[in-house]
């Protein structure tokens, strides 16, 4: 027997169906909404602020390598909000290490051993695995590639990991004096960290957990090491007036494939919908590169100085950040630091409790959900920079630095320098 429906009939049930699949997707997303969001830190070693493919400032064409690939992180840049000022917090990759873990400057705890006491007292801040534990117990933390806590030697699982490669430094990545340049298979453990990064990120994804780990990666510190076929693809390349050794280029775009290959496994997972990424390198690039063939402009050009210096080639580096809500493309002039990650990221997990006063950072949240213009409230209005020191140093060895954080009309952040007083010391 046949069944008809007349018009009217149909027009209700297609609107019955309209409403029950949006009440579907209604209910989907306040569900994602209410998940315990992923991250994600890619942390480069020695990489310029001109060290890749990417404009970090659009208006200035100077500001990329005029001769390194790396298309991933070009990706990131347009999957995200590109920083035009990021800052590491200090030249060196030791303290910029222990201060991203904490949110405070190294200007705190100079070089470790300065202060009585402080290697004890810096196991004792709370750090971003133990503040998304308290947030949310079941997250799970890892922290792959390079650690280099020196000095006092604190491992990864004292300072909150689930999962590490344990305690590591230069020499565990091929450091300097160790052979390079050279051709091998898994050159600065690129593609060993990565997989590490993958395997677990899939295991937390299936099971049901949301996650915290941090990409740490030996590459671009000296020794240079790379994939002969990455090395051929460079030599084609046409060089250069401040970058021109292919070796070096090789191995960013060995570094480059690394991060590309994150960013696959979370895409293929379908987690991007609640998954941030910052990305950044420890320090501003070296000057000098042993081997490199002389050049017609300096290598972090037009930063001056480099690594180790506490001009902006030393301080100044790649930052870019993605995430749900972050607008893709889009670029922002307000200066941030690496010690804003930790209260970001306690921000974005919904951590409730009172961050230590003792924090230098600040959440750059807003700035993300606004197209990357406002104003990073921290503990001062500006970021301190001092050079960390080694005990045999002199205790007012050095000149600290800091950027003032100044509105202008357009309610855009400019960077100014001026010296610090004493009074505002400690």
């Amino acid at each position: 027997m046949a069944c008809y429906f007349s018009r009217r009939d149909f027009l209700r049930s297609i609107g019955t169906l309209a409403c029950g699949a949006m009440m579907t997707r209604n209910l989907t997303a306040k569900e994602s909404k209410q998940q315990s969001p992923n991250f994600v830190v890619i942390l480069t070693d020695d990489q310029s602020w001109v060290g890749s493919s990417v404009l970090m400032d659009p208006k200035d064409t100077r500001t990329r390598s005029d001769y390194y690939q790396t298309p991933h992180i070009e990706r990131l840049a347009k999957m995200g909000m590109r920083f035009t000022q990021g800052y590491s917090p200090a030249p060196f990759c030791c303290p910029t290490r222990r201060s991203l873990l904490i949110g405070q400057t190294p200007a705190r705890h100079i070089y470790q051993k300065d202060q009585e006491n402080w290697p004890k007292e810096y196991r004792r801040q709370l750090t971003i695995p133990q503040m998304l534990k308290q947030a949310n117990p079941k997250y799970i933390t890892a922290h792959f590639g390079k650690w280099d806590f020196r000095f006092d030697n604190v491992t990864p699982e004292e300072m909150g990991y689930d999962v590490s490669d344990g305690y590591t430094g230069n020499f565990t990545g091929g450091a300097k004096g160790t052979g390079g340049p050279k051709a091998v298979d898994d050159p600065k453990k690129i593609f060993g960290i990565t997989r590490r990064t993958c395997d677990f990120i899939d295991r937390q994804a299936q099971n049901g957990k949301p996650f915290f780990v941090q990409v740490s990666h030996y590459a671009v510190h000296l020794d240079i090491y790379y994939q002969q076929e990455s090395l051929d693809k460079s030599r084609m390349w046409q060089r250069g007036r401040k970058h021109n050794m292919p070796e070096f280029a090789a191995m960013t775009n060995d570094v480059d494939l690394g991060i590309g290959k994150v960013i696959d496994k979370i895409k293929a997972l379908g987690l991007q919908t609640n998954t941030y990424i910052f990305f950044m390198s420890d320090n501003g690039g070296r000057l000098t590169m042993p081997g490199q063939p002389e050049a017609e402009l300096d290598r972090n050009h037009p930063l001056r100085n480099g690594k180790g210096s506490m001009y902006e080639g030393g301080l100044r580096v790649p930052f870019i950040v993605i995430g749900p809500g972050v607008k893709a493309g889009s670029v922002s002039k307000t200066p941030v630091t690496g010690l804003d990650i930790l209260p970001t990221i306690a921000d974005l997990a919904g951590y409730k409790k009172a961050l230590p006063d003792s924090l230098d950072g600040g959440p750059i949240t807003n700035v993300l959900f606004n197209q990357g213009i406002g104003h990073v409230q921290r503990s001062r209005p500006f970021l301190l920079f001092h050079p960390p020191r080694r005990p045999e140093e002199p205790a007012d060895g050095g000149h600290s630095r800091q950027i003032q954080a100044c509105q202008d009309l357009a309610g855009q952040q400019a960077g100014a320098v001026r010296p610090i007083k004493k009074s505002e010391r400690g």
